[in-house]
């Protein structure tokens, strides 16, 4: 019978009851050999408790840094590429895209697209970057742009690959390092004006927090005027854990406020690693992030204004270091 198939051939000990039958009796699980104990974390190669080891480590003798002072904090995780895809729509900010060489994986164009001035540049400047040119209905271009008008013009930008702050540990080499950590800046351009500010006055990176923060979008790009492809953007889940990071390698962390007792040309430690920490307009350094810092720095201003936007303090705040570094 077909019910009794799967039974035939199998073999039964003597002495056994009518259809038991012999199995491994757990000898092959004892055949199976581990592969030894997982080594430690500082000593995989790969592993961040390694990285940041070495990081520590070479820091530890590098002139102008201070001894440790406090426990080592939990570093924040960051470094995952961005939620995905963006897309710039209209005529006018494609061109705008294109022309600040903006990395794109194609341009969409509608069937039957009236052409004119912008549109002819956009389909040269798409050749001359070797941006793929794809021509799709309107209904498409409409799912691709999302509720902007697109104007029959859509360029699609891939999702920025964010390093991870801790990279930032060992970056500069003969000179001493300079990061720019902004604390719930929220607006791109200002995002695309520091990375420019930075990459004119020597900045090694950008750590922007991951959460509720701008990121580098094609705005950020075009304002950057190309510095956002020279310095690196890390995303931060916790910034203060970050800083704490920073502070146990060796870096002197030096806010930006309104209220702070020191100048920025009066600091005395641009000379070291430095982390400049800027707020937002409106809400300054959060609590946490201003306790994070070693010295709280002003930008002396006329009485009549009230602040600064957030990427020119950035900017000033850089040049003033590059300066004291020239002259030292």
């Amino acid at each position: 019978m077909a019910g009794n198939s799967s039974r035939r051939g199998a073999k039964r000990t003597p002495g056994s009851k009518k259809g038991s039958v012999v199995g491994s009796g757990g000898q092959r699980r004892k055949q199976l050999k581990g592969k030894g104990p997982t080594p430690k974390a500082t000593e995989r190669t790969a592993h961040p408790a390694a990285r940041r080891a070495r990081a520590v480590a070479k820091h530890a003798g590098t002139s102008g840094t201070r001894p440790s002072t406090r426990s080592a904090a939990p570093r924040s995780r960051g470094g995952e590429a961005g939620s995905g895809p963006e897309t710039v729509g209209g005529r006018n900010p494609v061109v705008e895209a294109l022309r600040a060489r903006v990395p794109a994986t194609a341009l969409y164009i509608a069937e039957r697209i009236d052409s004119d001035d912008r549109v002819r540049e956009a389909l040269k400047l798409a050749a001359e970057l070797h941006v793929p040119v794809l021509e799709a209905p309107r209904g498409e271009l409409d799912r691709l742009g999302g509720s902007a008008p697109h104007q029959g013009l859509v360029l699609q930008v891939p999702a920025y690959d964010y390093a991870h702050p801790d990279d930032f540990l060992t970056v500069g080499g003969a000179d001493p390092a300079l990061v720019i950590a902004l604390d719930g800046v929220t607006d791109p351009r200002n995002l695309g004006a520091v990375l420019r500010s930075a990459a004119a006055f020597g900045g090694h990176g950008v750590v922007v927090p991951a959460r509720r923060a701008a990121g580098v979008t094609a705005t950020a790009w075009k304002v950057s005027a190309g510095a956002a492809a020279r310095v690196p953007v890390a995303r931060a889940t916790n910034l203060t854990r970050a800083l704490e990071s920073y502070r146990e390698a060796g870096f002197f962390v030096v806010g930006l406020d309104g209220d702070g007792a020191t100048t920025v040309d009066e600091l005395d430690i641009s000379t070291g690693p430095l982390v400049l920490v800027v707020g937002s307009e409106g809400k300054g350094l959060s609590r946490l992030v201003r306790e994070t810092c070693d010295v709280i720095a002003s930008i002396p201003i006329t009485a009549s204004t009230e602040s600064l936007n957030a990427a020119v303090a950035a900017g000033i705040a850089l040049y003033e270091v590059a300066r004291a570094r020239r002259t030292a």
